[in-house]
């Protein structure tokens, strides 16, 4: 299978349960969820006079719209040949769930890697066992029923106080389920947001996430 690839670096997880840890991000390109508040905008459609060979891809050092086809052989090829030192690999988007993530997933395991995928819920989820699901529900779309039941965290985005009641009701079919990590993040670092997310994360005693990345002006 070939992967559309927005681009591969290496950096700081900044959001969510891995907030801190050294990552190396595959970013996919094509989404069809298309978020207002978006910082990735330049990921949702595959247009084809953006396409690029997956080496000049690799060279990559600012976020565009360029993009590449790759498989998982040249994928993982690639990611050693950097030399990088990260061991924790974060598929995200773009919606990486448009595509079948089993065999890229259990590869990259098999390669003594462990396995993030960031995804809006929207669209079928299919990973290895031991892969961490971060679901990033949005209210403007239905987040799959699977999907739900399948996270390992939901990272819910916040502009004002009533986006929450879209999280009840995910929350509502997660109770007694499973235990999933909560966490609330301000979107775009708008301050009343953080305020409300902070207030919220502690009556319910769920965590903050800040997006740190941004704050530290790193990708």
């Amino acid at each position: 299978m070939y992967y559309s690839i927005n681009e591969i670096f290496q950096t700081i997880q900044g959001e969510g349960y891995y907030t801190g840890t050294p990552s190396i991000f595959i970013r996919i390109q094509g989404c069809a969820v298309h978020c207002k508040w978006c910082d990735t905008k330049y990921t949702w459609s595959c247009i084809h006079n953006n396409k690029i060979p997956f080496q000049e891809l690799m060279k990559k050092k600012i976020s565009n719209n360029k993009w590449s086809y790759m498989n998982v052989k040249e994928i993982i090829l690639n990611i050693k040949e950097k030399k990088w030192k990260a061991k924790h690999v974060v598929i995200t988007g773009g919606e990486p769930c448009i595509y079948n993530l089993r065999s890229l997933t259990n590869k990259l395991e098999k390669q003594g890697f462990t396995c993030q995928i960031e995804t809006s819920g929207t669209q079928l989820l299919d990973c290895s066992f031991n892969t961490w699901v971060t679901l990033s529900p949005k209210k403007h779309k239905t987040t799959l029923y699977t999907s739900i039941i399948r996270a390992n965290e939901i990272k819910f985005p916040v502009l004002q106080e009533q986006d929450l009641l879209y999280l009840e009701i995910i929350l509502s079919i997660l109770k007694h389920r499973k235990t999933c990590h909560i966490f609330l993040q301000p979107i775009s670092q708008n301050p009343e947001s953080l305020k409300i997310c902070m207030k919220i994360c502690t009556v319910k005693n769920w965590r903050l996430s800040i997006q740190t990345h941004k704050y530290l002006l790193i990708r």
